[in-house]
């Protein structure tokens, strides 16, 4: 295909990044319409990457849209990108977001010319991440997503910024050193960068060098920092927690899910077997993520604290999805990682307008809420319930395929007893958002919040966009799940799945 689709994709962001950086005569309102042309335009092309996206061909797990480009011939590296049907979901995912955080952050007054410039390059890269096909490639665009990040919470964020930005970095480059040793490994061992080649051809040859075992973990590690596992999920709370609205939408959003996508692309894709052999040490990780997560999530009082410990649980279960190791399962793994997305971005931006209309974040100090602010509480509600797994939410369609394909895995001994007791997450989900919800915005009215604005019409139109996604895959999952089991195919087709 002439047209490059993918590379207008990631590097539209970072143009528009440029451009606001570099013409001093750009106003405030030009810096915001610059920045939600260019995520918007991003958001264009990757519809129309799903739209003509060829369902047969990804059947046998053809990567699509491909560009491929010499880099560095020296150590055989390529500019290689391409997505496929694990990959494009999220690809979606991270330019809807990306273009929604420029229409939540259109109240940014301070320094706005460098808050939209770092917005528009966390964008890239992340959609970095999921296109690279090369393994130096794929690693650089993840060191990239660390410097917008920590800007964007220790300038424009709350409380604790610097301190929460810190341990976010420090985090980060924990798990990428683990990374970083575990590429190197691989391309020692393989003499190749490519993830697809080094995924058809296996690394068992690998033992006479450097253990697979070895190589398993190191990039595990980097993965479980990101998603993250219990007991690497520290930094999470406190980032979200201190970061601005918009910043803790693409956290949740889309940033966290490149630890779930790099470990189905790199970790049990590269190494089948030793995923099999350790699944029953990921699978305990998995559940005491979830149910760990939960009890945490009980305890906060802060409504942005408390949406942050149970993405934490949330996450347990696409842990629990990708290491049930069946193909549904992973399916299931997938899929939440979009739901997800979905959902706790909208939490959070919806928390976002209490904390700016209200001035409130406790939920000690919150309470009938209903009465001033309906439109932000039934949105909010919606995003609650969907996270607990509502029927006709998508977070019902995920949980339900990851619940059903984690049970019937024939690949993990015992996987059952995982499951169970992982829906005990479920419960808990159902105890914290429901108790939230009520506390926040029901009981008996404040007179002290008489007055504050709803939401405006701006706010309406992304609410309203993020509602549509969450009805959209809940009523019709196949529109994604039918993407996703082409891309999960040939991944499950490695472990008997």
């Amino acid at each position: 295909m002439d047209f490059n689709y993918l590379t207008w994709i990631i590097f539209l962001p970072v143009v528009g990044a440029i451009l606001i950086a570099l013409i001093p005569a750009l106003s405030e309102r030009a810096i915001r319409y610059t920045a939600a042309i260019f995520t918007l335009a991003s958001l264009v092309l990757s519809l129309i990457l799903f739209i003509s996206f060829d369902r047969s061909l990804a059947s046998a797990g053809v990567i699509q849209f491909a560009e491929r480009v010499s880099w560095i011939p020296a150590i055989n590296a390529f500019y290689h990108v391409g997505v496929d049907g694990l990959s494009l979901p999220l690809v979606i995912l991270t330019a809807f977001l990306g273009f929604l955080c420029v229409l939540i952050s259109w109240k940014i007054h301070s320094r706005t010319r460098e808050y939209f410039a770092w917005l528009l390059l966390l964008e890239t890269s992340i959609l970095g991440v999921f296109t690279s096909l090369d393994l130096l490639l794929f690693f650089i665009f993840w060191e990239i997503e660390i410097i917008p990040m920590y800007f964007l919470i220790s300038i424009w964020g709350s409380g604790r910024k610097e301190y929460s930005a810190t341990k976010y970095v420090i985090y980060t480059l924990f798990g990428s050193a683990f990374m970083l040793a575990g590429i190197l490994s691989v391309y020692f061992t393989t003499g190749s960068l490519s993830m697809m080649d080094i995924a058809q051809g296996g690394t068992a040859s690998a033992r006479a060098v450097i253990p697979t075992a070895a190589m398993f973990f190191l990039l595990l590690t980097g993965f479980a920092v990101k998603l993250p596992v219990f007991p690497l999920h520290t930094w999470l709370p406190d980032a979200h927690t201190d970061a601005p609205t918009a910043g803790s939408v693409m956290l949740a959003g889309a940033l966290i899910k490149m630890g779930g996508y790099g470990m189905i692309r790199l970790v049990v894709s590269m190494f089948p077997q030793e995923a099999v052999n350790y699944a029953p040490l990921l699978l305990t990780l998995a559940v005491i993520s979830i149910i760990y997560g939960a009890a945490l999530t009980f305890r906060q009082t802060d409504i942005k604290r408390m949406i942050a410990y149970s993405s934490v649980s949330h996450m347990g279960f696409v842990l629990l999805g990708i290491f049930a190791l069946s193909k549904l399962s992973l399916i299931g793994a997938a899929l939440q990682m979009v739901s997800h997305g979905l959902l706790t971005g909208l939490m959070f931006a919806m928390a976002g307008l209490v904390i700016h209309n209200v001035k409130e974040r406790d939920l000690r100090k919150l309470g009938g809420l209903a009465r001033q602010i309906p439109i932000i509480t039934v949105v909010f509600s919606i995003a609650g319930l969907g996270s607990l797994g509502l029927p006709t939410t998508s977070g019902f369609a995920a949980e339900f395929l990851i619940f059903i394909g984690s049970f019937s895995s024939t690949v993990v001994s015992g996987v059952q007893i995982y499951t169970i007791l992982s829906a005990i997450g479920v419960v808990l989900a159902a105890g914290y958002i429901l108790w939230m919800i009520q506390r926040a915005f029901y009981g008996p009215p404040m007179e002290e919040y008489n007055g504050v604005a709803d939401a405006d019409i701006l706010e309406r139109v992304y609410m309203f966009a993020f509602i549509a996604m969450i009805m959209l895959v809940g009523i019709y999952p196949a529109i994604l799940t039918d993407v996703i089991k082409l891309g999960i195919s040939p991944i499950a087709g490695l472990i008997g799945g």
